[in-house]
Protein backbone atom coordinates (compact mmCIF):
# COMPACT_ATOMS: atom_id res chain seq x y z
CA UNK A 1 0.00 0.00 0.00
CA UNK A 2 1.59 3.25 -1.11
CA UNK A 3 -0.43 5.55 1.14
CA UNK A 4 -2.94 5.48 3.94
CA UNK A 5 -5.79 7.76 4.92
CA UNK A 6 -7.06 8.70 8.37
CA UNK A 7 -9.99 10.91 9.23
CA UNK A 8 -11.32 12.80 12.18
CA UNK A 9 -15.01 12.31 11.37
CA UNK A 10 -17.88 13.25 13.65
CA UNK A 11 -21.03 11.11 13.44
CA UNK A 12 -23.00 13.92 11.82
CA UNK A 13 -20.43 14.16 9.01
CA UNK A 14 -20.75 10.48 8.12
CA UNK A 15 -22.61 9.98 4.83
CA UNK A 16 -22.35 13.71 4.20
CA UNK A 17 -21.26 14.62 0.67
CA UNK A 18 -19.14 17.78 0.84
CA UNK A 19 -19.52 20.69 -1.52
CA UNK A 20 -15.77 21.38 -1.75
CA UNK A 21 -12.62 19.28 -1.42
CA UNK A 22 -9.39 21.18 -0.65
CA UNK A 23 -6.25 19.18 -1.52
CA UNK A 24 -3.19 20.30 0.47
CA UNK A 25 0.10 18.52 -0.41
CA UNK A 26 2.73 18.99 2.31
CA UNK A 27 6.39 17.97 2.43
CA UNK A 28 8.86 19.29 5.00
CA UNK A 29 7.05 22.59 5.51
CA UNK A 30 7.31 22.72 9.31
CA UNK A 31 8.09 26.46 9.21
CA UNK A 32 4.84 27.24 7.39
CA UNK A 33 2.42 24.39 8.17
CA UNK A 34 0.95 26.15 11.20
CA UNK A 35 -0.10 29.27 9.24
CA UNK A 36 -1.36 27.16 6.33
CA UNK A 37 -3.56 24.99 8.54
CA UNK A 38 -4.74 27.94 10.60
CA UNK A 39 -5.96 29.55 7.37
CA UNK A 40 -7.93 26.39 6.57
CA UNK A 41 -9.60 26.64 9.96
CA UNK A 42 -10.55 30.24 9.15
CA UNK A 43 -12.28 28.89 6.00
CA UNK A 44 -13.90 25.84 7.58
CA UNK A 45 -17.51 25.11 6.65
CA UNK A 46 -19.79 22.08 7.21
CA UNK A 47 -19.75 21.49 3.43
CA UNK A 48 -15.95 21.58 3.04
CA UNK A 49 -13.39 18.80 3.45
CA UNK A 50 -9.63 19.25 3.77
CA UNK A 51 -7.37 16.51 2.39
CA UNK A 52 -3.97 16.94 4.03
CA UNK A 53 -1.44 14.91 2.04
CA UNK A 54 1.80 14.32 3.95
CA UNK A 55 4.32 13.32 1.28
CA UNK A 56 6.60 11.43 3.69
CA UNK A 57 7.90 14.50 5.52
CA UNK A 58 11.01 14.01 7.66
CA UNK A 59 10.66 17.14 9.81
CA UNK A 60 7.91 18.19 12.23
CA UNK A 61 5.28 18.55 9.49
CA UNK A 62 3.47 15.25 10.38
CA UNK A 63 3.18 16.33 14.02
CA UNK A 64 1.68 19.71 13.03
CA UNK A 65 -0.75 18.00 10.65
CA UNK A 66 -1.93 15.54 13.30
CA UNK A 67 -2.43 18.28 15.87
CA UNK A 68 -4.56 20.35 13.50
CA UNK A 69 -6.44 17.37 12.05
CA UNK A 70 -7.94 16.71 15.48
CA UNK A 71 -9.62 20.12 15.57
CA UNK A 72 -10.08 21.05 11.90
CA UNK A 73 -13.62 20.15 10.78
CA UNK A 74 -13.65 17.93 7.70
CA UNK A 75 -9.94 17.11 7.85
CA UNK A 76 -8.63 13.86 6.43
CA UNK A 77 -4.95 12.95 6.50
CA UNK A 78 -3.35 10.99 3.65
CA UNK A 79 0.18 9.72 4.27
CA UNK A 80 2.63 8.58 1.62
CA UNK A 81 4.96 5.85 2.83
CA UNK A 82 7.67 7.22 0.51
CA UNK A 83 8.28 10.71 -0.91
CA UNK A 84 6.49 10.70 -4.25
CA UNK A 85 6.48 14.36 -5.27
CA UNK A 86 3.86 17.07 -5.53
CA UNK A 87 2.18 15.63 -8.64
CA UNK A 88 1.38 12.33 -6.90
CA UNK A 89 0.47 14.14 -3.68
CA UNK A 90 -2.13 16.14 -5.58
CA UNK A 91 -3.34 13.00 -7.36
CA UNK A 92 -3.75 11.18 -4.04
CA UNK A 93 -5.91 14.06 -2.85
CA UNK A 94 -7.95 14.05 -6.07
CA UNK A 95 -8.52 10.30 -5.75
CA UNK A 96 -9.81 10.73 -2.20
CA UNK A 97 -11.90 13.85 -2.90
CA UNK A 98 -15.66 13.57 -2.50
CA UNK A 99 -16.69 17.17 -3.12
CA UNK A 100 -18.62 18.66 -6.02
CA UNK A 101 -15.70 21.05 -6.46
CA UNK A 102 -11.95 20.57 -5.99
CA UNK A 103 -9.25 23.13 -5.26
CA UNK A 104 -5.59 22.99 -4.21
CA UNK A 105 -3.37 24.78 -1.73
CA UNK A 106 0.39 24.25 -1.43
CA UNK A 107 1.65 23.46 2.04
CA UNK A 108 3.59 26.72 2.45
CA UNK A 109 0.81 29.06 1.25
CA UNK A 110 -2.35 30.28 2.96
CA UNK A 111 -5.90 31.59 2.51
CA UNK A 112 -7.54 34.79 3.62
CA UNK A 113 -10.80 34.38 5.57
CA UNK A 114 -13.89 33.28 3.59
CA UNK A 115 -11.95 32.85 0.34
CA UNK A 116 -13.21 29.31 -0.23
CA UNK A 117 -16.85 30.25 0.32
CA UNK A 118 -16.45 33.04 -2.22
CA UNK A 119 -15.10 30.66 -4.86
CA UNK A 120 -17.89 28.13 -4.30
CA UNK A 121 -20.54 30.82 -4.47
CA UNK A 122 -19.13 32.14 -7.76
CA UNK A 123 -19.03 28.65 -9.29
CA UNK A 124 -22.62 28.00 -8.33
CA UNK A 125 -23.70 31.35 -9.80
CA UNK A 126 -21.76 30.93 -13.07
CA UNK A 127 -22.19 27.18 -13.59
CA UNK A 128 -18.88 26.78 -15.44
CA UNK A 129 -16.42 23.85 -15.41
CA UNK A 130 -13.65 25.76 -13.68
CA UNK A 131 -12.66 29.23 -12.58
CA UNK A 132 -9.32 30.94 -12.02
CA UNK A 133 -8.70 33.62 -9.42
CA UNK A 134 -6.22 36.35 -8.61
CA UNK A 135 -3.57 35.61 -6.00
CA UNK A 136 -1.44 37.64 -3.65
CA UNK A 137 2.28 37.18 -4.13
CA UNK A 138 3.95 37.41 -0.73
CA UNK A 139 7.70 38.12 -0.75
CA UNK A 140 8.77 38.76 2.82
CA UNK A 141 6.47 41.56 3.98
CA UNK A 142 5.68 42.75 0.44
CA UNK A 143 2.27 41.93 -1.05
CA UNK A 144 1.46 42.19 -4.78
CA UNK A 145 -1.81 41.11 -6.40
CA UNK A 146 -1.34 39.00 -9.55
CA UNK A 147 -4.29 38.58 -11.90
CA UNK A 148 -4.98 35.95 -14.57
CA UNK A 149 -4.79 37.46 -18.09
CA UNK A 150 -8.42 36.79 -18.96
CA UNK A 151 -10.38 38.85 -21.48
CA UNK A 152 -13.20 39.60 -19.02
CA UNK A 153 -14.05 38.96 -15.37
CA UNK A 154 -16.94 37.04 -13.80
CA UNK A 155 -18.31 35.85 -17.15
CA UNK A 156 -18.41 32.39 -18.71
CA UNK A 157 -15.96 31.85 -21.57
CA UNK A 158 -14.60 29.11 -23.84
CA UNK A 159 -11.31 27.79 -22.36
CA UNK A 160 -9.86 27.38 -25.85
CA UNK A 161 -10.25 31.10 -26.42
CA UNK A 162 -8.03 31.59 -23.37
CA UNK A 163 -5.03 29.90 -25.04
CA UNK A 164 -4.30 32.34 -27.87
CA UNK A 165 -3.04 34.71 -29.30
CA UNK A 166 0.48 33.35 -29.53
CA UNK A 167 2.27 36.66 -29.00
CA UNK A 168 0.30 37.69 -25.91
CA UNK A 169 0.29 36.51 -22.30
CA UNK A 170 -2.79 34.29 -21.99
CA UNK A 171 -4.45 32.00 -19.48
CA UNK A 172 -2.03 29.12 -20.14
CA UNK A 173 0.76 31.43 -18.99
CA UNK A 174 -0.89 31.61 -15.55
CA UNK A 175 0.11 28.15 -14.30
CA UNK A 176 -0.91 28.44 -10.64
CA UNK A 177 -3.27 25.51 -10.16
CA UNK A 178 -4.04 26.59 -6.59
CA UNK A 179 -5.47 29.87 -7.95
CA UNK A 180 -8.62 28.16 -9.14
CA UNK A 181 -11.55 25.85 -8.47
CA UNK A 182 -12.60 22.88 -10.59
CA UNK A 183 -15.76 20.80 -10.94
CA UNK A 184 -15.35 17.22 -9.85
CA UNK A 185 -16.51 15.79 -13.20
CA UNK A 186 -13.26 16.99 -14.81
CA UNK A 187 -11.46 14.33 -12.76
CA UNK A 188 -13.88 11.47 -13.45
CA UNK A 189 -12.54 8.22 -14.90
CA UNK A 190 -8.97 9.15 -14.02
CA UNK A 191 -9.03 12.38 -16.01
CA UNK A 192 -6.99 15.52 -15.32
CA UNK A 193 -4.35 13.85 -13.17
CA UNK A 194 -0.91 15.41 -12.78
CA UNK A 195 1.95 13.64 -14.60
CA UNK A 196 3.89 12.00 -11.77
CA UNK A 197 7.13 11.70 -13.76
CA UNK A 198 7.41 15.49 -13.72
CA UNK A 199 9.07 16.87 -10.60
CA UNK A 200 8.60 20.46 -11.83
CA UNK A 201 6.48 22.09 -14.57
CA UNK A 202 3.69 19.59 -13.92
CA UNK A 203 1.37 22.55 -13.37
CA UNK A 204 2.12 24.13 -16.75
CA UNK A 205 1.20 20.97 -18.68
CA UNK A 206 -1.88 20.49 -16.49
CA UNK A 207 -3.19 24.00 -17.17
CA UNK A 208 -2.80 23.55 -20.94
CA UNK A 209 -4.66 20.23 -20.78
CA UNK A 210 -7.38 21.85 -18.68
CA UNK A 211 -7.97 24.52 -21.34
CA UNK A 212 -8.01 21.92 -24.11
CA UNK A 213 -10.40 19.60 -22.23
CA UNK A 214 -12.97 21.69 -20.35
CA UNK A 215 -15.96 23.36 -22.00
CA UNK A 216 -16.44 26.53 -19.94
CA UNK A 217 -14.48 28.69 -17.51
CA UNK A 218 -14.42 32.07 -15.81
CA UNK A 219 -11.91 34.44 -14.23
CA UNK A 220 -12.99 35.63 -10.79
CA UNK A 221 -12.13 38.90 -9.10
CA UNK A 222 -11.10 37.15 -5.87
CA UNK A 223 -7.65 37.41 -4.32
CA UNK A 224 -7.76 35.42 -1.10
CA UNK A 225 -4.97 32.92 -1.79
CA UNK A 226 -1.50 33.98 -0.71
CA UNK A 227 1.54 32.57 -2.54
CA UNK A 228 4.73 32.57 -0.52
CA UNK A 229 7.43 33.43 -3.07
CA UNK A 230 11.15 32.68 -2.76
CA UNK A 231 10.87 30.04 -0.04
CA UNK A 232 14.13 28.09 0.16
CA UNK A 233 12.36 24.70 0.20
CA UNK A 234 10.28 25.54 -2.89
CA UNK A 235 10.99 23.58 -6.05
CA UNK A 236 11.19 26.90 -7.90
CA UNK A 237 14.40 27.63 -5.98
CA UNK A 238 16.31 24.42 -6.78
CA UNK A 239 19.29 24.47 -9.14
CA UNK A 240 19.63 20.79 -10.00
CA UNK A 241 18.26 18.66 -12.82
CA UNK A 242 14.72 18.63 -11.41
CA UNK A 243 14.27 22.03 -13.04
CA UNK A 244 14.87 20.39 -16.43
CA UNK A 245 11.56 18.58 -16.26
CA UNK A 246 10.05 21.49 -18.20
CA UNK A 247 11.55 19.77 -21.28
CA UNK A 248 9.49 16.54 -21.09
CA UNK A 249 6.52 18.63 -19.94
CA UNK A 250 6.57 20.76 -23.09
CA UNK A 251 7.41 17.78 -25.29
CA UNK A 252 4.20 16.19 -23.99
CA UNK A 253 2.34 19.44 -24.66
CA UNK A 254 3.53 19.56 -28.27
CA UNK A 255 2.33 15.97 -28.75
CA UNK A 256 -1.07 16.90 -27.29
CA UNK A 257 -1.43 19.97 -29.49
CA UNK A 258 -0.35 18.17 -32.67
CA UNK A 259 -3.10 15.59 -32.04
CA UNK A 260 -5.73 18.20 -31.20
CA UNK A 261 -8.57 18.98 -33.60
CA UNK A 262 -7.40 22.61 -33.62
CA UNK A 263 -3.69 21.94 -33.91
CA UNK A 264 -3.19 24.72 -36.43
CA UNK A 265 -4.74 27.20 -34.03
CA UNK A 266 -2.57 26.36 -31.00
CA UNK A 267 0.75 25.01 -32.28
CA UNK A 268 2.44 28.40 -32.61
CA UNK A 269 1.46 29.34 -29.05
CA UNK A 270 2.82 26.04 -27.72
CA UNK A 271 6.14 26.42 -29.56
CA UNK A 272 6.50 30.06 -28.57
CA UNK A 273 5.87 29.23 -24.90
CA UNK A 274 8.36 26.35 -25.02
CA UNK A 275 10.96 28.69 -26.54
CA UNK A 276 10.32 31.27 -23.81
CA UNK A 277 10.92 28.60 -21.16
CA UNK A 278 14.16 27.52 -22.84
CA UNK A 279 15.40 31.11 -23.03
CA UNK A 280 14.51 31.68 -19.38
CA UNK A 281 16.46 28.66 -18.16
CA UNK A 282 19.43 29.20 -20.47
CA UNK A 283 19.55 32.80 -19.29
CA UNK A 284 20.35 31.62 -15.77
CA UNK A 285 22.35 28.51 -16.71
CA UNK A 286 25.38 29.67 -14.71
CA UNK A 287 23.32 29.38 -11.51
CA UNK A 288 22.81 25.66 -12.05
CA UNK A 289 24.89 22.80 -10.76
CA UNK A 290 27.55 22.01 -13.42
CA UNK A 291 26.10 18.65 -14.46
CA UNK A 292 22.59 20.13 -14.70
CA UNK A 293 23.88 23.11 -16.72
CA UNK A 294 25.60 20.82 -19.22
CA UNK A 295 22.51 18.69 -19.56
CA UNK A 296 20.33 21.80 -19.94
CA UNK A 297 22.35 23.06 -22.91
CA UNK A 298 22.39 19.65 -24.56
CA UNK A 299 18.71 18.83 -24.12
CA UNK A 300 17.34 22.26 -24.99
CA UNK A 301 19.35 22.24 -28.23
CA UNK A 302 17.81 18.86 -29.07
CA UNK A 303 14.35 20.20 -28.18
CA UNK A 304 14.74 23.15 -30.57
CA UNK A 305 15.90 20.85 -33.35
CA UNK A 306 12.81 18.62 -33.06
CA UNK A 307 10.24 21.43 -32.87
CA UNK A 308 7.91 21.98 -35.83
CA UNK A 309 10.15 23.94 -38.19
CA UNK A 310 7.62 26.44 -39.50
CA UNK A 311 6.32 27.35 -36.03
CA UNK A 312 9.86 27.65 -34.70
CA UNK A 313 10.96 29.93 -37.52
CA UNK A 314 7.90 32.12 -37.00
CA UNK A 315 8.72 32.32 -33.29
CA UNK A 316 12.35 33.29 -33.90
CA UNK A 317 11.22 36.04 -36.28
CA UNK A 318 8.66 37.58 -33.93
CA UNK A 319 10.12 37.37 -30.41
CA UNK A 320 12.53 39.98 -29.11
CA UNK A 321 15.99 40.04 -30.68
CA UNK A 322 17.84 39.00 -27.51
CA UNK A 323 15.94 35.75 -27.10
CA UNK A 324 15.85 35.11 -30.85
CA UNK A 325 19.62 35.36 -31.06
CA UNK A 326 20.13 33.18 -27.99
CA UNK A 327 17.79 30.44 -29.26
CA UNK A 328 19.22 30.52 -32.79
CA UNK A 329 22.76 30.12 -31.50
CA UNK A 330 21.69 27.32 -29.19
CA UNK A 331 19.87 25.46 -31.97
CA UNK A 332 22.84 25.80 -34.33
CA UNK A 333 25.33 24.53 -31.75
CA UNK A 334 27.06 27.84 -31.09
CA UNK A 335 27.63 29.18 -27.60
CA UNK A 336 24.24 30.32 -26.35
CA UNK A 337 25.12 31.61 -22.91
Amino acid sequence: MSHRTTAATSPERENHVPKLSVVVPMHNVEAFAESTLRSLAANAHPDFEFLLVDDCSTDATPWVIDRWAEKLPGARVIRHETNRGIAQARNSGIDAAEGEFVTFLDGDDWYGPRHLAGMVRAMEDLGCDFARTDHVQATGTERVIRRPPAAVRNAVMDPRDGITPADTETMVDYPFVWAGIYRRHLFDDGGMRFVTELRTAEDRLWIWRLHLTARTYASLGLHGVFYRRGVATSLTQIKDDRQLDFIPAYDALLRDVREDREADRFLLKAVRTYCAMIAFHIGKVNEYEPAAAQRLRRETRAALQRMPEQALEETLKTIDSTRSRLLSRLRDGRKAA
